[in-house]
């Protein structure tokens, strides 16, 4: 089975990503994850609960329920508009900027 990445990169090169409420997918790169935990949480030695990757730049970082939310930071400095899920088993995109999220097929 195909990866996330590899799929959404599937769906964009065919034009068919579900939109979803969302306006952005056409700022998805095909991206590599810039850390192996969230980047700025192993330079600090902090603890995460969850890892999101944003899909413009790779950059790996913390979710919402972790203490330094690192990811929504990332998203914040940057306007970098979607992340999805470093966790195994999920299966999505979220925008930030239409606060949707997307399943892709």
């Amino acid at each position: 089975m195909p990866s996330l990445r590899e799929r959404l990169s599937q769906l964009i090169s065919s034009g068919t990503l579900p939109e979803q409420g969302c306006t952005h997918k056409d700022q998805i790169q095909d991206v590599t994850p810039s850390a192996n935990g969230c980047e700025d949480c192993l330079k600090t030695g902090d603890p995460w609960v969850h890892l999101r990757m944003c899909l413009s730049c790779g950059y790996v970082g913390c979710c919402d329920n972790s203490p330094n939310r690192h990811a929504t930071k990332h998203y914040h400095t940057t306007q970098h508009p979607l992340i999805t899920s470093q966790e195994p088993g999920e299966d999505w995109v979220w925008c930030y900027v239409d606060e949707t999220l997307i399943y892709p097929d």
